[in-house]
């Protein structure tokens, strides 16, 4: 499983001993909606007391009832959080936009709008690999520390990334990657001629009224933004590498960069509206049909379950929800998800990086809501 995947088992109990949660073994289940979305509030509380997360906010719905609460100082329900890779169903909404308009097909080979991208097995990749995470490119670049050291831009993550050797033949394997994510955004660029900043921000955040989101900064100060808490973050995105402070998740360059497959800052609230807007889609962004297909499973049997940037059901999203569930994580600590047959969304959002502490407050919060 890769490396965002939940570590599920045994989730309560090692929850309770890293936070001093131990009350939450032995109190009674509650049977209201309110009960179960306050107690799951109260884990994240608990991890603001006890120091280990600075900052989070979190919006959860279950039927009628909805919780919408801000943790820590300063922070308030409108806070942008660095979202990290709950980006991508974002951007490949965008994207999906043009495959909606017959500007692109999920089965056309990716070299016919990136003809470098050539060779060496490269001409059996087609658009839906890249958006299932099965087109054998890995996660980040080899390289990726150096160029953002330099402060590169997206042009130059994309032609180091066309450049890499496949790890397998197309549609065979899965492994997670954010380069794929990268090459579908540049295709995006290519077609419609706008940048993947203006388009996602145009296409989705403006047609969704989703004004405290941006990719990349947008309109929002850069004073307003949550802080991650890097040292606790992954060595590619500069943890534990007190040189790291012009390039990691605080830094104006990647704040400012937009990287496709992670630079998305948005609000909780703002989270939910997005992910519930394809729980009754009603063409606003892409039409009926198209949502429905990115939240439904693409990959074949004996792969992980995988919508068109989304990830669906329990092996992918956690135990206790429902096949046709879907959402997503973030390795700057976030986590959103909506379960149709719970009539369930959950939307948390952390300072605390999601690699810092297994479990993570976020997964044993979102356990809770999802329990029988």
């Amino acid at each position: 499983m890769q490396r965002r995947s939940f570590l599920w088992q045994s989730l309560l109990g090692h929850a309770a001993g890293n936070l001093g949660l131990g009350i939450l073994m032995v109190r009674p289940m509650m049977a209201a909606k309110e009960g179960r979305l306050e107690e799951a509030a109260r884990v994240i509380e608990s991890a603001i007391q006890a120091g280990q997360v600075r900052a989070a906010c979190i919006s959860l719905r279950h039927g009628d009832q909805i919780l919408e609460r801000p943790f820590g100082e300063g922070i308030t329900n409108d806070s942008p959080f660095l979202l990290g890779s709950i980006s991508k169903p974002m951007v490949v909404t965008a994207f999906m936009s043009l495959v909606a308009s017959k500007k692109v097909d999920l089965e056309d080979p990716v070299r016919k709008y990136l003809p470098e991208f050539d060779g060496e097995g490269r001409e059996k990749v087609r658009i839906r690999h890249l958006l299932t995470h099965t087109s054998g490119l890995p996660d980040q670049l080899p390289e990726n520390g150096k160029l953002r050291k330099e402060h590169a831009r997206l042009d130059e993550f994309v032609r180091s990334a066309m450049r890499l050797p496949l790890a397998f033949e197309p549609g065979t394997k899965y492994e997670y990657s954010s380069m794929a994510i990268l090459l579908a955004a540049e295709i995006a660029q290519r077609i419609s001629g706008r940048d993947i900043l203006e388009l996602t921000n145009t296409i989705l955040f403006a047609r969704l009224n989703m004004t405290r989101s941006a990719l990349g900064l947008g309109t929002l100060k850069p004073e307003e933004l949550v802080a991650v808490q890097t040292e606790h973050a992954a060595p590619e995105a500069g943890g534990g590498d007190p040189k790291a402070k012009e390039w990691d998740w605080n830094s104006r360059y990647w704040r400012g960069l937009g990287a496709p497959w992670g630079g998305v800052h948005s609000s909780a609230k703002d989270v939910r509206t997005f992910i519930e807007s394809f729980s009754k889609p009603n063409g606003s962004v892409v039409p009926v049909e198209t949502a429905r297909s990115m939240v439904r499973n693409h990959n074949p049997i004996g792969l992980p379950p995988r919508g068109l940037g989304f990830g669906v059901g329990p092996t992918q999203l956690g135990a206790g929800l429902s096949l046709s569930g879907y959402g997503h994580t973030g390795s700057t600590g976030t986590l959103a998800w909506h379960d149709p047959e719970k009539d369930m969304t959950c939307v948390i959002l952390t300072s605390l990086p999601g690699q810092a502490v297994h479990p993570h407050p976020r997964e044993t919060s979102s356990l809770i809501l999802t329990r029988p």
